[in-house]
């Protein structure tokens, strides 16, 4: 029964996809629809977020009342506060007639704020008195109103760390989050990727009567191994730039590869110098994306990771310009021997493994052994963390 209910809701608001993190996300609006409480919902930028504020308004008690969204980012500090509680006439220079804001407007309904981790602190004043008492006073009055709005927020924000920072009002972080429900970043969904891009790229074939683009088994895997920092938003601008630009409809990993974007060299020389320990939460993601990179790069030259004993921590080459190494089928890929390339990994192996140890150990050193906390810091799950603990001999 729940699997029907979830399949009629990916139906109705357009989502593809059957990642277990996605499901159950679906699953937990469906649940908190009908209990008019507070919602936070996590996502990093352009994982959709925006669907299940829908999701839960549309499935709840308010859903014939207003649904209205507020970016809060997009706002300006000095007129945010206009824009949520209204103000009246001469309350400030550019208020020429009274105005009734948003938690006027949505009265009886749902209010979504996104970005909420962008509001500034003395909003975040007026907002904690909204969600405890249902009250609030417009800019330039001393009237106090009564609405009943239901609030659901998404941020991408490390809000605790935000809270710890000063950033964000810790009570108002409890409040908004009496149910938190997590999107899954594009990376994590697996075989979603495939399908996502095959929806976007029929879409443009649809709307502007042209064949379709369509990935070889090789160019696939390049996708599915891809990082996509972006997440659903760039994998649309990407298929949707290809159907435009690329001639030939058969996508393959020498055309893929011309529209996804490459490690900057920067980022490279930053990690190979940075002995000082700072921006360790920066230099562990990149750790990680740079092993991406490089199983995509064996797997196009047909290079085996020979190492036993789990994982290892691999660094994407960078060759001379010049460098060439002759594809399976004729062309010039510009990397450098395969052989050279295993070497190369090979004695960087070791040095980048005693990194990742060291920043895991610096983390759980700076949480006091609180493996949830260090987990946070590094931006990895808590079981991610404890299988590196394991591997790393960091139990103690």
């Amino acid at each position: 029964m729940a699997d029907t209910r979830i399949r009629q809701i990916k139906q109705r608001y357009d989502i593809v996809g059957n990642c277990e993190a996605l499901d159950r996300a679906i699953e937990v609006a469906l649940k908190i629809a009908p209990v008019d409480i507070s919602v936070l919902i996590y996502g990093e930028n352009g994982v959709g977020k925006e669907i299940f504020p829908r999701i839960i308004h549309d499935n709840s008690p308010r859903k014939q009342k207003r649904y209205l969204v507020v970016n809060c980012g997009a706002i300006p500090e000095g007129t945010i506060d206009s824009e949520l509680f209204g103000h009246e006439k001469g309350a400030f220079t550019s208020a020429v007639e009274k105005r009734e804001g948003y938690f006027s407007v949505a009265n009886g309904g749902t209010l979504f704020l996104d970005e909420v981790g962008e509001l500034p602190l003395s909003t975040q004043a007026r907002l904690l008195r909204v969600l405890e008492t249902g009250e609030y006073i417009p800019v330039g009055s001393s009237e106090v109103r009564k609405t009943n709005v239901r609030i659901v927020a998404a941020t991408n924000v490390d809000m605790e760390q935000a809270v710890e920072d000063g950033k964000f009002r810790q009570d108002l972080y409890y409040r908004l989050c009496a149910v938190k429900l997590s999107v899954p970043p594009l990376r994590e969904r697996g075989a979603d990727i495939d399908l996502l891009f095959r929806k976007f790229a029929l879409e443009m074939s649809e709307n502007y009567k042209m064949p379709p683009i369509r990935l070889d088994d090789e160019a696939r895997k390049m996708l599915l191994a891809y990082s996509w920092p972006g997440n659903v938003r760039q994998l649309k601008n990407l298929a949707q730039n290809m159907s435009v630009t690329v001639e030939e409809r058969a996508i393959t990993p020498e055309i893929l590869r011309q529209y996804l974007p490459e490690p900057r060299r920067s980022e490279l020389i930053a990690l190979k110098h940075d002995t000082a320990g700072e921006n360790l939460d920066q230099l562990y993601q990149l750790v990680l994306e740079l092993r991406r990179d490089v199983n995509e790069i064996q797997h196009v030259l047909g290079i085996h990771n020979s190492h036993k004993g789990g994982p290892r921590a691999l660094v994407h080459y960078m060759p001379e310009e010049s460098a060439t190494v002759s594809h399976h089928d004729g062309d010039a890929v510009p990397f450098a021997d395969a052989e050279e390339i295993r070497e190369e990994l090979d004695a960087q192996n070791v040095s980048l493994e005693e990194n990742e140890r060291e920043l895991i150990r610096q983390a759980l050193h700076r949480s006091g052994g609180r493996r949830r906390e260090a987990a946070a810091q590094l931006g990895i799950s808590d079981r991610t963390l404890y299988r590196k603990i394991k591997e790393y001999g960091l139990e103690n």
